[in-house]
């Protein structure tokens, strides 16, 4: 249920047809007013999934009215298995979308002005799932199992880079907990607020391990834009972060309008128990202990550094291409 692989080889081709196309989508808004003289301004956001927890923010700031007090018509783009978040962007066809910081990373090393705006989690949701009758207690006893994933993710490169796939059998992963539930020698990999609950909803007693733990720690439910967006329509940018912003804080201290939004959204078998147990679970990783009055969506620089150093490690080849001031601002943040 979670995630699918990016593939980027025609991205540089897909920026040259955007560059040279007219666009009659969403990003012809008009100029950076309110919306209050000229109409609401139009906005697109592509997901990077189906709609879920993840995306609170936005359908809380849709449901509740903050998109709208802030002369926005926002389409929510429902995402999926091959979610089109980098071609989107790069034909002008939508201004916004949803990504982990890793995948900006990839993103610009393959030639899009991707700028993260908002990092609606801290801590990343990453995470493997075992049965707990499998005897596994940390990511370092995964030897001997077969693991469901998505091959390509940075994340399994990091963990191969710590010698924790060595002995594990790496098989293609379907979106599905049934072989976990199936077979205790299956891990399948999941995001802590969805997954647990939904292999224990169907009679498997689980254990979730963070691949935090092992330092991989991006920001996740990123919100993105262009350097473009950016640089012509710097106040639309504003208003639409901190409309988003407000939603996000809205939907971690009651989620029920978002939480309702999402189902209405969602035709892939999501539930409300489902969606009220995600929002519940990302309130410690969007807030940490401590940071209750940092300003919320916050990046910082060392972060970012850390995630393009790791990344850099990961493939040498490709390490300078990208420069961590370049990835992110937090100039929209109230």
């Amino acid at each position: 249920m979670r995630r699918a692989c990016f593939f980027f080889c025609g991205l540089t081709m897909l920026v040259m047809v955007g560059c040279s196309q007219s666009s009659t989508t969403p990003s012809s808004v008009g100029d950076d007013s309110s919306g209050s003289d000229h109409g609401d301004s139009k906005v697109a956001i592509q997901l990077n999934w189906y709609p879920e927890s993840e995306h609170g923010g936005v359908f809380q700031a849709s449901a509740d009215g903050a998109y709208q007090a802030a002369g926005l018509q926002v389409d929510i783009r429902p995402g999926g298995r091959a979610a089109p978040v980098a071609s989107e962007l790069a034909l002008d066809r939508v201004q916004f979308g949803f990504a982990n910081a890793d995948d900006v990373v990839v993103y610009r090393r393959q030639g899009l002005d991707v700028v993260a705006v908002l990092a609606a989690m801290q801590d990343n949701p990453r995470c493997i799932i075992v049965r707990q009758e499998s005897g596994i207690k940390s990511l370092q006893d995964l030897a001997g199992l077969t693991l469901q994933c998505q091959v390509g993710r940075p994340y399994l490169e990091f963990m191969r880079s710590k010698g924790i796939l060595d002995k594990v059998q790496e098989v293609p992963y379907y979106g599905t907990v049934a072989s976990l539930i199936a077979d205790p020698k299956i891990a399948i990999q999941g995001y802590s607020f969805a997954e647990p609950l939904l292999a224990e909803q169907q009679g498997a007693k689980v254990r979730v391990l963070m691949v935090s733990k092992l330092g991989w720690n991006p920001y996740s439910s990123v919100l993105i834009t262009t350097g473009k967006m950016i640089k012509e329509q710097p106040e639309l940018v504003r208003r639409f972060v901190q409309a988003t912003q407000l939603g996000w804080q809205s939907y971690l201290k009651d989620p029920v309008k978002g939480n309702a939004a999402i189902l209405k959204a969602n035709d892939h078998g999501m539930t409300a128990d489902v969606l009220k147990y995600g929002s519940e679970q990302m309130r410690h990783l969007a807030i940490p202990p401590g940071d209750a009055e940092k300003s919320f969506g916050r990046m910082s620089l060392e972060r970012w550094t850390e995630l393009v150093k790791q990344m850099g490690a990961l493939d040498p080849t490709e390490a300078d291409l990208v420069k961590p001031e370049d990835c992110f601002t937090d100039q929209f943040l109230k």
